[in-house]
């Protein structure tokens, strides 16, 4: 049972920052980006294509992370000047575009080439070597301090919340809150036992919690600063902006570059998890995957979107798990019924709660 928290925490961790990346282009700048899987391809393979050339592991994740940002930067100087349905159509086809470079390329692995539809194995792993008891006690104090800071934080969440008077948002957030709050401690539990007797996965998981933690409190601090203002002033009706002198064309490109970078540090995590790399492990359905997780959560709310990953892989969990009990169907229906019930609770919440569970319509509509 630990295990598998210890593999569902990882998996959303890693989609949550892949969404995050995706919240700041879609949520907060209004780019839409329906090939927001080639930023974490670009990012996977970069970090285990430089790995097994000797690069040190961190390294080549920022190595993936820059080489992501560039895509952004080419795809942005290709597009945003364009009409903004121009982005979607040539991010999903970039998408799909490195997807089969990698397929039909010889890629480097070691001192050999191998052909790209074979994929990459025996790649280097972060915190694979089982450490001494008091580095491993050192580990568990960081996810302690890691599970305080969350829990404090949902309290003071909630509680701002009730101190502004925001009755209607307060049983929401605080519903929310519990949930949270309990699946934190089920992983720290999980985390600690897993540390403990140590688990490579376990390792894998407290540092991409930790990278989680840090990449959402610094967006937390951008998108409420002045730039973040500009973001969402262009979201809503960029002539705005530019009447004021901003240049929008360069925080656009912002937004596209820092996503990306984003989802290409997300890449490093997805391929550490997989330990074997495949091209068809980047499918376009992970990057529709990240928008229902935006969506679901709220867009333009980075807690919103974490939400929305912890609901997608806990819907996913319990249907993967219960649903072949309940619904007398073979393998391949099954399959299909999910996404179809998936989908049918997008559009209830279309219906109820248009700006996601977390959203401010308000602000999404400019009080309108």
């Amino acid at each position: 049972m630990s295990e598998y928290l210890i593999f569902l925490a990882i998996s959303t961790a890693t989609f949550s920052l892949f969404a995050l990346g995706l919240n700041l282009q879609w949520g907060f700048t209004g780019l839409i980006s329906f090939g927001h899987i080639a930023f974490m391809t670009l990012g996977a393979y970069t970090t285990v294509i430089l790995s097994l050339q000797g690069v040190p592991l961190f390294l080549s994740a920022v190595a993936g992370a820059i080489v992501a940002a560039l895509l952004g930067l080419v795809i942005g100087f290709a597009t945003l000047r364009l009409r903004e349905d121009y982005l979607g159509i040539v991010t999903i086809g970039t998408g799909e575009l490195i997807r089969l470079v990698f397929n039909n390329q010889d890629l480097p692995v070691g001192d050999r080439w191998i052909s790209g539809a074979f994929g990459i194995q025996s790649y280097v792993i972060p915190l694979t070597t089982t450490p001494n008891l008091l580095f491993r006690l050192l580990m568990i104090g960081v996810l302690t301090l890691l599970t305080s800071i969350t829990l404090f934080s949902l309290w003071r969440w909630v509680k701002n919340t009730r101190k502004n008077n925001h009755r209607a948002e307060f049983t929401s957030h605080l519903v929310v809150a519990i949930i949270l709050g309990l699946l934190s401690l089920a992983i720290y539990i999980a985390g600690v036992l897993g540390l403990y007797n140590y688990n490579p996965k376990a390792g894998l998981m407290l540092l991409v919690l930790l990278v989680l933690a840090f990449v959402f409190w610094r967006l937390e601090f951008l998108v409420q600063s002045p730039w973040g203002r500009v973001l969402k002033a262009i979201r809503e009706d960029e002539e705005v902006p530019k009447a004021l002198g901003k240049n929008v064309f360069s925080y656009k490109l912002q937004s596209l570059i820092l996503g990306g970078a984003i989802a290409g540090i997300a890449g490093a995590f997805f391929a550490w998890q997989l330990s074997a790399i495949y091209p068809d492990n980047f499918q376009p359905q992970l990057t529709f995957d990240a928008w229902i997780m935006v969506i679901l959560g709220g867009s333009g709310n980075n807690l919103g979107t974490i939400l929305g990953a912890v609901i997608y892989f806990a819907y996913d969990a319990l249907t993967r798990e219960f649903l072949p009990k309940i619904v007398p169907l073979d393998a391949e229906r099954i399959g299909a019924f999910r996404i179809m019930f998936i989908g049918f609770i997008l559009m209830s919440l279309m219906i109820w709660r248009p700006q996601g569970i977390l959203g401010k319509k308000e602000e999404l509509t400019l009080g309108k």
